[in-house]
């Protein structure tokens, strides 16, 4: 494959080593890489924009390996992803790659993730684009997740990347000789005990600590066949998960489920 140009971001800041891991990888895999992230950590924003103050961007060419420019930007990541494709890039780029995460973005956490925010930010400009995740926060060994990465893009690009698909890869906790194989996933359902934590201030008023954990379950899962795991069983398994993801959110139960709306004797159709 000819080399490409790759746009890379991430919701863990300029600093991340998973960042740094994933833009060296596909640099010395010979393409040419570009990153524009946030400037600090920016986890779990989702999909948020800036809009009430102003975005600045500083270049970071020197936190990353020789021939990757880089930018360290004070927005989102889906700020990030925006300025990098309508202002700091000269050309748009035939690859979006979001991550390497500090943690995985499993089930219906996507909807949360500011690592996949950047990622679907491609896939609504209508570029190729995947998000990645080390499903554990602790592991700092990115070499392994990095590799697999850059080998799924380019072998997905080689297979015509339907329009429309973000593909959401996490790598268990582990180094890739003691891994399972690369399986197709669907999403989980994700659930949370115990959200908040209450405590009290030094003025003995109450502030809340979001604290949930998860509860594992390794088989609840939305869409999708009914013979692929679901991706949280898929890394319990000590095997990495890619899971296609759409920007699509219409509803795809039965119709006739839907709720019967009469308004001022006047039914809604």
């Amino acid at each position: 494959m000819a080399p490409l140009r790759i746009l890379i971001s991430n919701d863990d800041g300029v600093f991340a080593d998973g960042i740094r891991a994933l833009a060296g990888a596909a640099a010395a895999a010979g393409h040419q890489v570009t990153v524009v992230c946030p400037d600090r950590e920016r986890s779990a924003t989702g999909h948020g924009l800036t809009l009430q103050t102003p975005i600045r961007a500083e270049k970071a060419d020197s936190l990353f390996d020789a021939g990757i420019t880089a930018w360290a930007c004070s927005g989102t990541p889906a700020d990030c992803m925006k300025l990098a494709l309508f202002e700091l890039m000269d050309e748009k780029p035939d690859l979006v790659l979001s991550g390497i995460n500090h943690g995985p973005n499993l089930g219906t956490d996507v909807f949360c993730s500011g690592t996949v925010a950047a990622a679907m930010e491609g896939t609504l400009e209508g570029l190729p684009s995947m998000a990645i995740s080390s499903a554990c926060f602790q592991w700092r060994d990115f070499q392994g997740a990095a590799a697999l990465a850059v080998e799924v893009a380019t072998a997905a690009l080689k297979d015509q990347w339907p329009e429309n698909l973000l593909l959401n890869l996490n790598v268990p906790p582990c180094r890739p000789e003691v891994m399972g194989p690369l399986r197709w996933t669907r999403l989980s359902i994700r659930r949370y005990d115990e959200q908040f934590s209450p405590r009290k201030d030094p003025r003995g008023r109450t502030y809340y600590w979001l604290a949930g954990e998860v509860v594992e379950d390794l088989e609840s899962g939305g869409d999708g066949p009914r013979d692929w795991p679901t991706d949280v069983a898929q890394i319990e398994a000590n095997s990495p998960s890619l899971t296609p993801i759409q920007p699509e959110l219409f509803w795809r139960g039965p119709l006739g489920g839907l709720p019967r709306l009469d308004l001022g004797g006047q039914r809604v159709r």
